[in-house]
């Protein structure tokens, strides 16, 4: 038993003055003489001990009385919490979209919505984290109007920030009781968040009453040429086979084909489509099938018009890059360093700076300028290289110290296969081909380099210094270097060139952080804003001299076709997918991750969670029982001085 006052109960000191007063309270007798002297010693007695036992029971009742009033005032109660100690729920709800497919009882996320509504109590006091939003200290009231507008949404929660708001919220309450429960699917993304140290919480898993998903994995484009290209789909199935589904082909809402496909249980499938060449394809994939989730049956891309990528060779003139910089491909310029047009260096995507003795302050200052508005530049030093004028051009570029010359032949035998500059180029790794040589380098120092091809000494032939700048540590000219007669030398400087132009991205991915670079120039006041026909937004943006970074994250959060626009023009189209990730079908074993961590309690059902939630917080007061008390100690006190006649 547990008192709200407990320091009424020092009252109770006070009962000792009526047992005082019954103790020393004298009574004197009168004596009055009789004839029959025995008889009346008789009655003397018979009356004093009557008299006795009716000031006790008086006495007795009286203490009753005034313990029973005290403990009412005291107000005692029976549970299993302090009443003094707040109750506060953290409800984690996890609505991504996942969530949205159907269970026993229907959608999973609007029924567990519904659950927490009808079994959360209104005396307590609620913090409800979603996907998307966090609501703190909010009554049942509150959430109820939060819960009954719960949409599903492809923003990602990661666990780790669940239980960090959860420890937030224990810090910053005092004298309070908390209690934690996680209501997701726990796909198994979520396996390695959960350690010793996790706070305690009650999971309530959300279960698909389906265990099959078929879904659009990816797409990509290949057999592309002058007349059509091949648009392959990557389906993967989660479950049994699957036979005749029927798949579409879109151009913005266009038919373009259809066909039907058959695919093996837990099997991944290629599907393609030929589709005829356009300036411009806004794609769109559709399954028709009805499965586990349906937001991953559909899948946009966009297919610009292919552009060519400025290159610019500032040096004597070279007869393999113009071979390797064809004209259908590129826009391929040679110049030398006196007839150099400044103007058009900041419209390059690649300029080399091909064996010069020493630049130009002029030149290296455009250059530096170039570089830093993230044009991509490949240095190859001259045979006779001025040492001071490349260290002060480094110096502008901040990418290291070009040192002295090193006569000594080394061949070049490694290569970093993982560099994105060899992506797709090797079937495999190779180690039997013909060494090429150098007979005298340029070593250069630098913290940050990336070799992609070295020396039989480890010491870097290729490097890359900087984001999209590249380092040859050698002349290419004949006497010096057999590298041109190297089957390396194509992919290498093609490769340069086409990573100096990023090509868009055929998707990118909702609520995910993407770099997207539009080929534009902006005035003063102009910005990039990204549509469609719902919603407009405007993203974080970096604005070089002839293109403009910008970088999506928060927004957009569905997926379709968007449009880039400079004020009404439309620079070029995008396309946004859901995250993958969401499709999975596995889930963690709630009942191993429990066995592994003593604070996570599993729990059946929402309602069983707070049912058992509500009981432990009820309250059974008992101030009435012993008002009641006082009430019946009265009357007997009444009963007692009416009708008992000593």
């Amino acid at each position: 038993m547990q008192f709200k006052n407990p320091e009424i109960l020092y009252f109770f000191a006070l009962l000792i003055i009526p047992i005082l007063v019954h103790l020393f309270q004298l009574q004197k007798f009168v004596k009055t003489p009789f004839t029959n002297v025995a008889f009346l010693q008789k009655l003397q007695q018979q009356t004093r001990k009557s008299s006795r036992i009716k000031k006790w029971l008086i006495l007795a009742t009286r203490l009753l009385l005034f313990s029973a009033i005290l403990l009412a005032f005291a107000q005692p109660y029976f549970s299993d919490k302090n009443i003094d100690k707040k109750q506060h729920t953290f409800i984690y709800l996890d609505n991504s979209l996942s969530t949205n497919t159907k269970g026993e009882k229907g959608n999973l996320l609007k029924i567990a919505a519904q659950e927490i509504i009808e079994s959360s109590n209104e005396k307590d006091v609620y913090s409800l984290q979603t996907n998307s939003n966090f609501y703190k200290d909010i009554s049942k009231n509150e959430l109820k109007n939060i819960l009954l507008k719960i949409e599903n949404t492809s923003k990602k929660l990661d666990f780790s920030t669940v239980f960090l708001k959860i420890n937030q919220q224990n810090i910053s309450k005092t004298n309070t009781l908390h209690k934690n429960i996680l209501i997701s699917d726990f796909q198994n993304t979520y396996n390695k968040k959960f350690t010793n140290v996790t706070p305690a919480f009650s999971a309530i898993k959300l279960e698909s009453s389906q265990k099959s998903n078929l879904s659009i994995d990816s797409v990509f484009i290949s057999n592309a040429n002058t007349t059509n290209f091949t648009v392959n789909v990557i389906i993967k199935n989660q479950g049994q086979e699957k036979n005749n589904t029927p798949i579409s082909i879109f151009n913005n809402e266009n038919l373009i084909s259809k066909q039907s496909f058959n695919i093996d249980e837990d099997a991944t499938k290629i599907i393609q489509f030929t589709i005829q060449n356009q300036d411009n394809f806004s794609g769109k994939i559709q399954l028709t099938f009805s499965d586990t989730f349906q937001f991953d049956n559909t899948y946009f891309f966009n297919l610009s018009k292919r552009k060519k990528a400025s290159v610019l060779a500032i040096g004597n003139e070279a007869d393999f890059l113009a071979k390797i910089y064809t004209e259908n491909e590129f826009n391929f310029t040679n110049s030398t360093v006196q007839n150099v047009n400044y103007n058009s260096i900041p419209k390059q995507q690649l300029i080399i700076l091909n064996s010069l003795e020493n630049l130009p302050e002029i030149l290296a200052q455009s250059i530096t300028e170039f570089s830093k508005n993230g044009g991509s530049l490949v240095i190859i030093p001259n045979e006779k290289s001025e040492v001071n004028s490349y260290n002060s051009f480094f110096n502008k570029l901040q990418i290291g110290k070009f040192e002295n010359k090193i006569n000594d032949t080394l061949k070049i035998t490694s290569i970093n296969y993982n560099h994105p500059l060899f992506k797709n180029v090797f079937s495999k790794k190779v180690n039997n081909f013909q060494y090429p040589s150098v007979y005298s380098l340029y070593p250069i120092s630098s913290k940050n380099s990336n070799i992609i091809i070295s020396f039989e000494n480890n010491t870097p032939f290729i490097s890359e210094l900087k984001n999209n700048i590249y380092y040859i540590s050698s002349s290419l000219a004949k006497t010096n270097s057999n590298f041109l007669n190297s089957p390396l030398i194509v992919p290498v400087f093609y490769n340069f060139g086409q990573l100096s132009f990023q090509f868009p991205q055929l998707s990118y991915r909702v609520a995910t952080e993407n770099k997207i670079r539009v080929e534009t120039q902006l005035g003063k006041d102009e910005i990039l804003t990204i549509t469609n026909n719902e919603n407009s937004f405007i993203p974080l943006q970096q604005t070089f001299q002839n293109n403009v970074i910008i970088t999506t994250d928060e927004q957009p959060l569905q997926a379709g076709i968007y449009y880039i626009l400079k004020q009404k023009d439309t620079l070029q189209n995008i396309a946004f997918n859901f995250p993958k990730e969401e499709s999975s079908l596995q889930y963690i074993d709630l009942n191993t991750l429990a066995k592994n961590n003593k604070n996570i309690e599993i729990s059946s059902s929402i309602p069983a969670t707070f049912d058992a939630l509500n009981k432990k917080n009820e309250v059974q007061w008992l101030w009435k029982w012993f008002l009641a008390l006082a009430i019946v100690s009265l009357l007997l006190e009444i009963l007692i001085l009416k009708f008992y006649k000593p």
